[in-house]
Formats: structure tokens, sequence, C-alpha cells
């Protein structure tokens, strides 16, 4: 976003000196760019950043239904804008933003991730429809191409409070274990998460190094 695009450069800054020159980043286009923060992605991107799609606003004002009261209220808060929308809904956010990218002269990838990863309540068949050919969620990569689900780890550091300290730590733990030293895990870091609870953890992460991977690659 616009608004955090300083903390994201740092990031992104910082993860390519440790060697990890695969990064996507997750660009929300309803947000307010002006030239300079679109010139700032643009530059990120002729640097080897890859861009996906990241829903419209990253924001909701109604929370609809009871699985989206719940997922509100223990994940996502305001922000899976697809669980307040219809599968026709859906298909017009993502085309929505898909186009942004071609009306500012952006690269996109083939990823397209919904916020808080909950895609709603659309089918494969209805996705493949759509620009995107990867779409991500909380389990891992789905190839439209073909219908396939590629299961994958994913760690995550987004942890603003005592709650989420302790649940993320968990998780993460949990995730690297299943996923063994060979596996591909998924890094998925907020532009804020270097000021939040697990921020070591993710600094000792990034520091490990590794090899870092695209979601095609990840998809294959």
């Amino acid at each position: 976003m616009p608004e955090t695009l300083s903390q994201t450069r740092f990031l992104f800054d910082r993860l390519r000196s440790a060697g990890l020159d695969q990064v996507t980043l997750l660009v929300v286009p309803g947000r307010q760019w002006s030239d300079e923060s679109l010139v700032e992605l643009r530059q990120m991107a002729e640097q080897g950043a890859m861009l996906a799609g990241h829903g419209w606003n990253h924001r909701v004002d109604t929370i609809r239904g009871l699985k989206h009261q719940l997922h509100s209220r223990l994940i996502s808060r305001d922000v899976a804008e697809h669980l307040a929308l219809d599968a026709k809904g859906i298909h017009a956010l993502v085309e929505r933003c898909h186009d942004w990218f071609t009306q500012n002269q952006l690269p996109v990838s083939e990823l397209y991730v919904p916020p808080a990863w909950a895609m709603g309540s659309i089918s494969v068949k209805e996705l493949a429809k759509t620009p995107f050919r990867l779409f991500e969620t909380f389990g891992g990569v789905l190839d439209t191409q073909d219908g396939r689900f590629r299961r994958s780890a994913m760690v995550g550091f987004e942890a603003d409070n005592l709650l989420r300290v302790v649940s993320c730590a968990v998780w993460n733990r949990l995730n690297l274990a299943v996923a063994g030293y060979d596996a591909p895990v998924r890094v998925a870091i907020h532009p804020n998460d270097l000021s939040l609870g697990l921020s070591r953890s993710l600094e000792r992460l990034i520091d490990s190094g590794g090899r870092s991977l695209t979601y095609g690659l990840l998809a294959a």
C-alpha cells in the first residue's frame, strides 16, 4: 500500500541483502497511489520484485454472515474483502485488480492473494476465467490451469498483541516442523513486522538464508 511503501522498501532491501532475491510484493490497487509511489513500486519491480494482486481496498465496511463474523474476530479483523461478496462480486474485484496494473504500466505476475488469504465463495472454474492463474490461500497455492492445489507450509509474523505473538509463534513452529529441511516454506511478511513482537524470529529466519523461489516454481 502507498501508506506502507517506505517499510516495504526497507524489507525488500533487507531480504535482497540476505540473498533472498525472489520476493513477491502483494499490491492493493484501491488505495491512494500517487505518481511518486507508483514510480517507487515500478523501481522495485525493475529490481526483481514480483507484483501480485491483493484485493482492492484491503478493508470491508460490512461483515457478512456468521462465517465472516467468526473469521473477522479470530483471524482477519476487517480486511477479508472476499468474504463480504458473492462469486460474481469476487470475480469483478479480481478483474478490477488486474486491470489496475495494466492501466498503470506495471508488470503483474500470475499470482493473486486475497486479503487474509480468504478466497470466499467462488469456484475453481470461475477463478480460471479471471486474468490470474495462481491463487494463494492459507494451505497453499491453487493452479487454475490444471486445477491442482499444491500444499505448502507458511509462517507469519504479524503479531501486534500477546495472544497473536503466542499463536503465531506456535503456528510457525508447527509449520516449520511439518515442512522439514527440504520442503519450501512460504514466508508472509507484513510491512510493520520488524517492529512487532516476533521481530527477532523474523530477523533470524531472514539471516538463515536459503534458496528463494517464485510462486511459479512453487506451483510446479
